[in-house]
């Protein structure tokens, strides 16, 4: 399976002059597609920064990454440049058809300034923007760049979610509260196969210490199998098993 990354990239979310929306979003379509979001990072406008966190993505096999921000034409706008020496290891070239685009969309105006954002690395795809036509580009269909503003830089991840990675099968889940600690539990925690989905949350509960288990899985029968098998090791201790 895929292992899907969003990046964000802006100082102004560190700073607190813009709020977040990307994550939200990027998220709810990963899980509705039952696709695995294994890191979410919020960075802000450094070169060795994105550099690092790019490199980090690129080292993952399975990585598939979403990146949002830093791809104008204002000198913070460090994307495409970093994005090229990471994912290519090649200096940005102008893009023949984003060059068209961009001088459609703007004439004239276009240049200086605009014109920059058909430099891109080697290689690239073009993703459409929808709103001014200026596009976002993609790397061997797992590394994708898109603009800052939602409006633009949703819809060119739905396209490229539903041309390059098919909805996987449902995941069937279990959940319940355990009135317990996690120090309790530990032993029937590691009895659990590697496949299953788990996690555990505890928590207080007025003075009461609590645990809220989660198991998942495609298959509904292996899922319950190991829910009753959790469930047993449970009362053998003598705790109390509820539901969320």
């Amino acid at each position: 399976m895929h292992h899907f990354y969003s990046v964000i990239i802006g100082t102004e979310l560190l700073n607190g002059r813009r709020v977040d929306k990307h994550f939200a979003f990027i998220n709810q379509e990963l899980r509705d597609r039952g696709l695995l979001h294994v890191g979410s990072f919020v960075i802000q406008d450094s070169p060795a920064l994105i550099q690092n966190c790019f490199t980090m993505i690129l080292q993952d096999p399975k990585s598939v990454m979403f990146c949002f921000g830093g791809i104008g034409a204002t000198p913070d706008d460090l994307t495409r440049a970093i994005a090229s020496e990471v994912f290519t290891g090649e200096p940005l070239s102008l893009h023949v058809k984003a060059k068209e685009l961009i001088v459609k969309q703007f004439g004239d105006e276009a240049y200086p300034h605009r014109i920059n954002m058909a430099m891109l690395p080697p290689s690239s795809h073009l993703l459409h923007n929808v709103v001014n036509q200026v596009p976002g580009f993609s790397l061997f269909n797992r590394f994708f760049f898109t603009p800052g503003f939602p409006s633009m830089s949703w819809p060119m991840v739905k396209e490229a979610l539903d041309k390059h990675f098919p909805t996987q099968p449902k995941l069937f889940s279990s959940s319940f509260i355990v009135e317990a600690t996690e120090n309790d539990l530990i032993e029937i925690m590691e009895a659990l196969p590697k496949e299953l989905n788990f996690s555990s949350l505890p928590r207080f509960e007025e003075q009461k210490r609590i645990v809220e288990i989660y198991l998942a899985h495609t298959d509904q029968a292996f899922v319950e199998h190991w829910s009753d098998f959790f469930k047993e090791g449970v009362m053998k201790k003598g705790k109390v098993i509820r539901g969320c």
